[in-house]
């Protein structure tokens, strides 16, 4: 998608913010994935363009974690899926009875795609095949467990099948390349590093989702769509594999002060070209697919930002 021409011009966004938002915490995810070089690429933007900020990534596990920090405001920002984000903004799913509904989001940023890896050398060839299989399924309270889950129940499959281990992105490689595993879900922003690192060293492959079992998912998840990853993508890849993506999006707790929000929406949009150097996946970090993509209603300071930009909002995304 190409990132919208603005009518409007660039303002500045060198402005003195408030002393309570000066120290700002970013949630992210472990090191293996995407969220935490994202989450260091939009901090360092925050500490060299806005004025009196000063912020950091935080190593964390992932998604569901993240929520609970932006709910108790132990972060300042987070990085979460968004299934995970409807959940939380919703009190549904792993969120029944503690409802985040304060959450609000500037932005989507990117999708992640369900990645199940193998080594080439496996008799695994589906998702059906995991029976009796050693399989990660993701750091405890990370997304990629939420959404291996879904994928796996609304296909017939629960944990009770296989012998599910919960590791973080790094050590599902690292366990995947000893043989101490059989089968590896990463829930990411292609291509990761983790999964680039074992292919270095190992033969590996990633397996297909079907048409059947892609709707089988949606039906579970409604913010999941078909996504196919090229071929290429990892060392040995030779052939496109389909599988689902999910967007990542970027949330706020409802107080976060309104200047702020503007001003790292503002950020966000008018120096893309910044984090998309720090990773390929901010390719995907449009107005457009915020607007299409993000499942829980917007921070009114981004509100003001996308507003002043011209840019048509869905009333879904309005507090």
């Amino acid at each position: 998608m190409k990132t919208l021409k603005y009518a409007a011009a660039t303002t500045m966004l060198a402005m003195a913010l408030p002393a309570s938002a000066q120290q700002l915490s970013i949630a992210t995810g472990g090191t293996g994935g995407v969220y935490y070089p994202i989450g260091g690429g939009l901090a360092e933007m925050i500490n060299n363009h806005i004025e009196g900020a000063q912020a950091t990534a935080e190593v964390t596990g992932a998604s569901v974690e993240n929520m609970g920090l932006i709910m108790r405001g132990d972060a300042d920002m987070a990085t979460a899926l968004a299934d995970t984000v409807y959940q939380a903004y919703t009190g549904t799913g792993d969120f029944e009875g503690r409802q985040v509904e304060n959450t609000r989001a500037l932005a989507s940023i990117y999708p992640n795609a369900v990645q199940l890896v193998v080594l080439a050398e496996s008799d695994i060839e589906s998702i059906d095949d995991l029976a009796g299989k050693r399989v990660s399924v993701g750091a405890p309270g990370s997304g990629t467990e939420l959404n291996a889950r879904a994928v796996l129940e609304s296909n017939g499959i629960s944990y009770d099948d296989f012998t599910a281990q919960r590791l973080n992105f790094n050590e599902t490689a690292d366990a995947i390349r000893d043989g101490d595993i059989d089968a590896g879900f990463w829930s990411v922003g292609p291509p990761t590093s983790s999964i680039m690192n074992l292919a270095a060293t190992r033969d590996i492959r990633l397996i297909s989702l079907t048409d059947e079992e892609i709707a089988n998912a949606q039906e579970e998840e409604a913010v999941f769509a078909p996504y196919q990853l090229e071929a290429g993508l990892y060392d040995g890849m030779d052939e496109a594999v389909q599988t689902i993506g999910i967007p990542n999006v970027l949330v706020v707790n409802a107080d976060m002060d309104e200047e702020l929000a503007y001003q790292l929406t503002q950020l966000l949009f008018e120096h893309t070209d910044e984090l998309i150097a720090v990773h390929p996946a901010a390719n995907d970090t449009t107005v457009e697919f915020t607007m299409e993509s993000t499942p829980v209603p917007l921070h009114p300071g981004a509100i003001r930002y996308f507003e002043e930009t011209g840019v048509e909002i869905p009333d879904r995304l309005r507090p």
